[in-house]
C-alpha cells in the first residue's frame, strides 16, 4: 500500500514535468537538471552574418613572394687587434667583432649584391638564405663611394630577385622593404616613394642621386632590397636620417648598383672617374660678399656652383677650367650643386672629352675635358 506521503510527492513531480511544457508542447529547460537543453543565449549584435571570406590578392603581399626568397642575411666578424691586449694583459691580443646585415641574390650561382659598409674589414661572411640554408661567402669586390658590394657563395639553382629600372621610379609609388633589422630576419615594411635623385642626402658631393623613401629601415636593412610593387628591386637600402617622430631612408638605384656590380665582376674594383676640382655651393649674398671683398672673382649673384681650387696637373688643369668659374653645364645636363656637377662626371668615361660650360668673368665658355682615373684608396 502506497503512503500518502509518497503520493503526495509524485503529484507534485508530476506537476513539476507540467510546468516544464510549453504552450507549444515543447519542452521547456531549467538550468542544472541533468539531460535537458541549456537556455539559448541573449544574443550581443543583430548584424547580418559576415560573408564567407574568400582568398584574395595584395600588391605587397604578391612582391614580397617573388622577391622574398632571395633575400638574405649576412652575418660577419671582423678581426681587430687589440692595443691593450697581448703583453698588458688587457683582454685577447685579437678582437672579434659581429656585424649583420642584408642582401639580395641576383644570379642563381651564388651572387649577390650588398652595401660596401656591411661588409666592410670582414674576415668572415656568412649567407643565411629564408629557406634555412647558410654558406660562407666570399667578398669579391666593394665600392666604398657608391656603398656596393658582391658577395659570391657556392651553390647552385639558388632563387633570384628580379632587377627593375630605378630610372623608372616616381615619388608617390610603392616602396617595400625587406631585409634583417634589429636582428628580426625576413622583416617586411612599406611605405612610398618620397623623392628622387637626393643627391644631398648625406652630404655634399655625392657620387650617388639616392632614391628616398618613408618606408622603416633600421639598422640590419642594410643591403636589404628596396622593391616596387611588381616585386623588381628598384634599390639598395643603404642610410636613414631620423628625428624624433619621424625618419627617412635612403636607397642606392639599381640601375646605380648594376654598374657598379659589373664592373666589380669583371675587374675586381669600380672604375670612377674624376678631373681634379674643389667645389663651392654659391648664393647671391655669398657672391655679393666676395665681388665686395676681392678683385680676383667677378661672380654672377645667382644660385650655383663655382669653382674654388684647381688640381695642379690634374685633367681640370689640363682642360682649362680655373679658379671662379661657374659651372653651368656638363655633358649635356645643366647643374646647379657640387653633387649634380659630380654625377654629371660620373656619366663621363675615363679618357673620353666630356663638355664642360663655365661662365668666367661674364662670358660663357664651352671647355673640353679628359676625366682621368680616380685613384683608389690602399
Amino acid at each position: 500500500m502506497v503512503q500518502p506521503r509518497f503520493l503526495s510527492r509524485l503529484s507534485l513531480l508530476a506537476a513539476t514535468a507540467g510546468l516544464l511544457t510549453s504552450c507549444t508542447g515543447t519542452r521547456l529547460a531549467l538550468p542544472g537538471l541533468p539531460g535537458l537543453p541549456k537556455p539559448e543565449q541573449a544574443p550581443i549584435s543583430d548584424a547580418a552574418p559576415a560573408p564567407t571570406l574568400q582568398p584574395s590578392s595584395s600588391v605587397i603581399v604578391d612582391a614580397v613572394e617573388k622577391a622574398g626568397p632571395a633575400v638574405v642575411r649576412i652575418d660577419t666578424v671582423k678581426r681587430t687587434v687589440n692595443p691593450l691586449g697581448g703583453i698588458f694583459g688587457r683582454g685577447p691580443a685579437i678582437q672579434q667583432q659581429q656585424g649583420q646585415g642584408s642582401g639580395f641574390i641576383t644570379r642563381s650561382d651564388g651572387v649577390l649584391l650588398t652595401n660596401a659598409h656591411v661588409v666592410e674589414g670582414a674576415s668572415e661572411v656568412s649567407v643565411t638564405l629564408p629557406d634555412g640554408r647558410s654558406f660562407t661567402g666570399k667578398v669579391l669586390g666593394a665600392d666604398p663611394l657608391t656603398d656596393v658590394a658582391v658577395v659570391k657563395v657556392v651553390a647552385s639553382k639558388l632563387p633570384v630577385a628580379t632587377l627593375g629600372d630605378s630610372n623608372k621610379v616616381r615619388p608617390g609609388e610603392w616602396a617595400i622593404a625587406i631585409g634583417n633589422p634589429l636582428g628580426l630576419d625576413n622583416t617586411v615594411t612599406a611605405g612610398i616613394i618620397s623623392a628622387i635623385q637626393r643627391t644631398n642626402a648625406v652630404g655634399e658631393g655625392q657620387r650617388v642621386p639616392y632614391i628616398q623613401t618613408d618606408a622603416a629601415v633600421n639598422p640590419g636593412n642594410s643591403g636589404g632590397p628596396l622593391i616596387n610593387d611588381r616585386g623588381q628591386v628598384i634599390g639598395i637600402n643603404t642610410a636613414i636620417r631620423q628625428a624624433p617622430g619621424a625618419g627617412l631612408s635612403f636607397a642606392i638605384p639599381i640601375n646605380t648598383a648594376r654598374q657598379i656590380a659589373a664592373q666589380i665582376l669583371e675587374r675586381g674594383y669600380a672604375s670612377h672617374p674624376y678631373i681634379g676640382v674643389r667645389l663651392q655651393a654659391l648664393t647671391p649674398q655669398l657672391a655679393k660678399e666676395i665681388n665686395a671683398t676681392t678683385n680676383e672673382c667677378r661672380l654672377p649673384e645667382v644660385n650655383g656652383v663655382v669653382v674654388v681650387e684647381v688640381m695642379a696637373n690634374s685633367p681640370a688643369a689640363r682642360g682649362g677650367l680655373k679658379p671662379c668659374d661657374l659651372i653651368e653645364k656638363v655633358g649635356d645636363k645643366t647643374v646647379r650643386n657640387a653633387s649634380e656637377v659630380q654625377l654629371g662626371v660620373d656619366r663621363g668615361k675615363v679618357g673620353d672629352p666630356l663638355a664642360i660650360t663655365v661662365l668666367r668673368n661674364g662670358s660663357r665658355q664651352n671647355l673640353t675635358v679628359r676625366p682621368a682615373e680616380l685613384p683608389r684608396e690602399g
